[in-house]
């Protein structure tokens, strides 16, 4: 099974940068896309940025034009890069993978969703 563990979380000032990596490892399994998501307290989990094995990228409004997200397919890691960092940005970072498995000849498949433990960060003024 493929197991995510996530690394970069810190404490940091307003404006600051932080670098999240994620690495996927114990599967030999196609990862279709893989991201990054965010939790605050007293919110819902949402979405920061994915990207795919094709190099596809999404981000939330919020982050657009101050976080990157990227991938290193050959070592199945992800990366995200936080530059000027907000206190709105203070959260727990999960890494999420969508793992392509095929269920048959003709090629059909299933996506898995695998999510690691979370990487804090803090924003503070």
């Amino acid at each position: 099974q493929v197991q995510l563990t996530e690394s970069g979380g810190g404490s940091a000032r307003v404006g600051d940068s932080l670098r999240l990596s994620c690495t996927a490892s114990g599967s030999s399994s196609s990862i279709a896309a893989m991201g990054w998501y965010r939790q605050a307290p007293g919110k819902e989990r949402d979405l920061v940025a994915e990207i795919t094995s094709g190099g596809l990228t999404d981000y939330a409004d919020s982050v657009k034009g101050r976080f990157t997200i990227s991938r290193d397919n050959a070592k199945n890691m992800v990366y995200l890069q936080m530059n000027s960092l907000r206190p709105e940005d203070a959260a727990i970072y999960y890494c999420k993978a969508k793992i392509k498995r095929v269920v048959n000849v003709e090629g059909a498949y299933r996506i898995l969703e695998v999510w690691g433990q979370g990487t804090l960060v803090t924003v503070s003024s």
